[in-house]
């Protein structure tokens, strides 16, 4: 039976990209130390979309969240389960997931981003998973309580009263994302002093990240979004095609130099919304590791908008993207030839040494 399981249910992006790289990639030095990821990087997300019930699960996947907990259970020392979006999961939901891992001791991990951040980055995201609406839109429909999702999956405040309240408040955790200015590793050593993990038993070097679009290239992934319609369905073969081939082959190797952001029109309302966040939280019995303080708005400044954008700027982006799905279309093309080279080499090796040993036998 497992001794302890931390449970990392969110919010998105908060780094979890970052620490979950840093997991898996000492994933075998995390195993003999004693402490286990179960199954692979995939299985956690299967497991994830499995609890929720989500109708975007991926009719293949084979990883259910009672097979992640039954892999736990049978593991003698530490858990860590970790996927941002399973702090989505209803009350309900949260509670079944909770009961199946006892009576092991379980943890809940729950980290906060200041509003001034997150609001600009959970929309790009929310593009980047095949939605098309405006950002001015999805601002109007939170300031107006028309997106209520919003606070329920990437806010602390209620991830904690879901998956929180089902635990004693000592393994409550609450975990501040540091300012943009902070070392990088800062928000890792959080999570690891949460989770038991000692100094230095993680390679820290070169975890791959999740960076963010430009203004105009947001812009020309969400207008491609419209044209395709009911094409490549949320979420799986949208990922295959759409995010591999374009966002992640073309659109993240532009320089994005426009980054986008909230105007300083609506910075009293973010400060009006972060203060009322750290008073919630300041309340709740937790374990905060930071400070309620990282919160608050940090770097605020104007920023340019995708709904700013002419459509010349926009033209010029989708010249540039056109560009680069060329680029890539040849170097796949590169690779097939490659391969298809690599294979008839092997097909004439094998052919040679049949007709030579033939001739051995007929001589």
């Amino acid at each position: 039976m497992a001794r302890r399981v931390f449970l990392h249910v969110g919010a998105p992006k908060t780094g979890s990209t970052f620490v979950q790289d840093v997991l898996w990639k000492n994933h075998p030095r995390l195993r003999r130390a004693g402490i286990l990821l179960p199954g692979t990087r995939s299985a956690h997300d299967d497991a994830m979309t499995d609890l929720r019930e989500v109708s975007w699960r991926d009719p293949g996947a084979t990883w259910t969240w009672d097979r992640m907990a039954g892999e736990a259970a049978g593991w003698p020392g530490d858990v860590i389960i970790s996927n941002e979006a399973l702090g989505g999961a209803t009350a309900a939901q949260a509670e079944r997931a909770v009961s199946s891992l006892e009576p092991a001791e379980v943890h809940i991990l729950v980290a906060g981003r200041d509003l001034w951040r997150t609001f600009p980055s959970m929309w790009q995201q929310s593009i980047r998973e095949r939605r098309v609406w405006r950002f001015g839109t999805f601002l109007h429909d939170v300031e107006h309580g028309r997106f209520e999702a919003f606070w329920e999956l990437h806010t602390a405040n209620r991830m904690l009263r879901r998956w929180g309240d089902l635990v004693p408040p000592a393994r409550r955790h609450l975990l501040t994302v540091p300012g943009p200015a902070a070392p990088r590793d800062l928000l890792w050593h959080r999570f690891a002093g949460v989770m038991g993990i000692p100094d230095g038993l993680c390679e820290l070097a070169a975890p791959t990240s999740n960076p963010s679009l430009g203004a105009a290239e947001i812009e020309v992934l969400r207008r491609v979004n419209q044209a395709l319609g009911d094409r490549y369905p949320h979420r799986t073969p949208y990922q295959r095609v759409v995010q591999h081939h374009l966002v992640d082959a073309v659109l993240k190797q532009a320089g994005n130099e426009m980054r986008i952001g909230v105007g300083l029109d609506r910075a009293g309302w973010v400060g009006e919304l972060a203060e009322r966040q750290i008073a919630e939280l300041r309340e709740y019995p937790c374990h905060v590791v930071g400070a309620l303080a990282e919160l608050r708005p940090a770097g605020v400044r104007q920023a340019t908008t995708p709904d700013e954008l002419d459509d010349g700027q926009v033209l010029r982006a989708a010249i540039d993207t056109i560009v680069g799905m060329l680029g890539h279309a040849e170097s796949l093309r590169r690779r097939a030839d490659q391969g298809d080279d690599a294979i008839l080499s092997r097909i004439r090796r094998r052919a040679a040494r049949a007709v030579w040993r033939r001739g051995g036998e007929m001589r």
